[in-house]
């Protein structure tokens, strides 16, 4: 599929701010981010239904889906920040008016469970989205520089990034070695499974397929991988990228279990593809910002990423 780009945000553009899954615990954190919004020079627009709840999803199906539509709809709105992940992106994916978004491409940024509306949004248009800093989690208090720094270069330059430097001088993991080139795609790993078979998961045929996940057992991973790899998704594949999997060691310790590594191992190393570890992207406070549907190059041997194209037109 041939990928859109979003327009670039300017200074005093506005930006949205949606909440489609769950909303967050403490609101006044949503008041936080929309000021530092303002202070970078944005206004703001915060989706009339932010703040309600029902049960663990921030309001109806209904009124998350009119929140998120509402964004696109309005021609000032140039760029839609969601406030948190959670759960309930799944349950509005099929609902979502995807000629809307096709017709009023803009930038949205979001991960964990909003993987599915942005893999969703990828299958359905082709418009790239941002795997990026939620409001009510990342942009409200003690911003990470590295992360901030990367993220409004991303949005607000068409320069290509090149290649890209890691905070702390991190390393990339090789599982196996070799090179990899294709647009990047993929996300939650829980999120992806959740969609799988519908109509709204995109094909990851010839793609850098990134993983990352939060809070699950070793055994969890183990039958999610297991899932892709009976879908045939490795062999889709041109690679796999493994970002952060936090907290996910196995939480009793009389339990007998596996090792996160010794679940990728199994999966992985036999692949006839690059497969590489530590992308530092995921549940973490210093993370890369991706844009799913960019070309990117890897080179697991020279502990290389390269972004090849700009995110934004």
């Amino acid at each position: 599929m041939k990928s859109i780009k979003p327009s670039k945000l300017h200074s005093g553009d506005t930006i949205g701010v949606i909440s489609p899954s769950s909303a967050p615990n403490d609101l006044s954190r949503v008041d936080k981010g929309v000021a530092y919004l303002e202070r970078l020079g944005y206004r703001v627009e915060v989706g009339k239904n932010v703040g309600k709840k029902w049960g663990y999803l921030a309001g109806s199906d209904e009124e998350r889906l009119d929140d998120l539509h509402a964004m696109f709809k309005n021609k000032d709105v140039k760029a839609i920040i969601c406030l948190r992940g959670g759960y309930g992106s799944p349950r509005i994916i099929d609902k979502i008016d995807y000629k809307l978004i096709k017709k009023n491409p803009k930038i949205f940024v979001g991960y964990s469970d909003i993987t599915a509306i942005q893999l969703a949004i990828y299958k359905k248009t082709g418009l790239v989205t941002f795997a990026g800093p939620m409001l009510a989690v990342d942009l409200w208090n003690d911003i990470n520089r590295y992360s901030e720094e990367f993220f409004w270069r991303l949005l607000t330059s068409t320069k290509k990034l090149g290649r890209l430097e890691f905070p702390n001088e991190a390393k990339l993991g090789k599982i196996t070695k070799g090179k990899m080139e294709g647009k990047i795609l993929g996300g939650n790993l829980t999120l992806i499974t959740a969609i799988m078979g519908s109509a709204l998961l995109p094909s990851f045929s010839d793609s850098v397929l990134l993983l990352e996940d939060v809070d699950e057992n070793p055994y969890r991973l183990d039958r999610m991988l297991n899932q892709l790899r009976l879908a045939g998704v490795f062999e889709q594949a041109k690679g796999v990228l493994l970002g952060a999997f936090t907290d996910c060691e196995n939480k009793d310790p009389e339990d007998p279990s596996l090792t996160v590594a010794e679940v990728f191992n199994s999966y992985f190393s036999q692949l006839k593809i690059p497969v590489v570890s530590n992308f530092q992207h995921g549940h973490i406070k210093e993370k890369i910002t991706v844009p799913y549907g960019i070309e990117i190059k890897v080179n697991s041997d020279k502990n290389h990423i390269e972004y090849l194209e700009s995110a934004v037109e």
